[in-house]
């Protein structure tokens, strides 16, 4: 007879054996910040440690061509090939409706989905987004924006102070996508290549296409 054992049989299901946190930061960055990648790294190793003695963990730098655009997370999640950043940056539209989740800036229609659900945008807000994603990877400033985007006859032309008002709610709108929208600090705005977006252009061109 076979000794009786202990061991639980396998179920076939998929369980959770464990995590990956993406972090989006150069090594300037880190300076910047009194730090560096390496210290960054052994600090999180050692919080894991503290939290669960017994967890295994393994750190691996992402390396990019520095000119490659983008947000910092999503230039490292394409780098080590994550799988829903590979399959939008090849443009696997099936992977990106199994997904069911992410951001379709559907300029032809004039409208934005998130999470297939068609966002409460403004028509101003619609403009400030599709401005900014028709010039991704240029850093438009506020007055730019502005002379984009309102006429000199309108009368409810923002100032640069103002334009952030505008910037702020159609973020509150984008909920958790309201950084594909970047803030570059002392000249404007950015829209870059984003993993979790897709743009949906006219198939001809659109008269406000700036």
């Amino acid at each position: 007879m076979a000794p009786a054992t202990n061991a639980t049989p396998p179920t076939g299901k998929n369980q959770a054996r464990g995590f990956a946190l993406y972090v989006g930061i150069d090594e300037a960055t880190a300076a910047a910040n009194g730090i560096d990648l390496a210290k960054i790294v052994e600090a999180l190793k050692n919080l894991t440690t503290q939290l669960v003695p017994d967890a295994q963990t393994y750190a691996a730098v992402a390396l990019a061509p520095e000119q490659a655009g983008g947000r910092d997370v999503d230039v490292v999640r394409l780098a080590l090939q994550e799988p829903s950043a590979v399959a939008r940056h090849r443009g696997d539209e099936s992977a990106s409706d199994k997904e069911g989740s992410g951001v379709t800036i559907d300029i032809s229609r004039k409208r934005i989905l998130i999470d297939d659900e068609t966002a409460p945008l403004t028509f101003k807000e619609f403009e400030l987004l599709q401005f900014l994603v028709i010039h991704k990877g240029l850093t438009v400033s506020r007055s730019e924006l502005i002379a984009a985007l309102w006429r000199a006859d309108d009368v409810d032309i923002p100032n640069e102070r103002t334009i952030d008002v505008h910037v702020r709610r159609l973020r509150a709108k984008l909920g958790r996508f309201e950084d594909i929208v970047r803030t570059v600090r002392g000249i404007g705005y950015r829209y870059d290549t984003h993993a979790d977006v897709t743009v949906l252009h006219a198939s001809a061109p659109s008269p406000d296409m700036f």
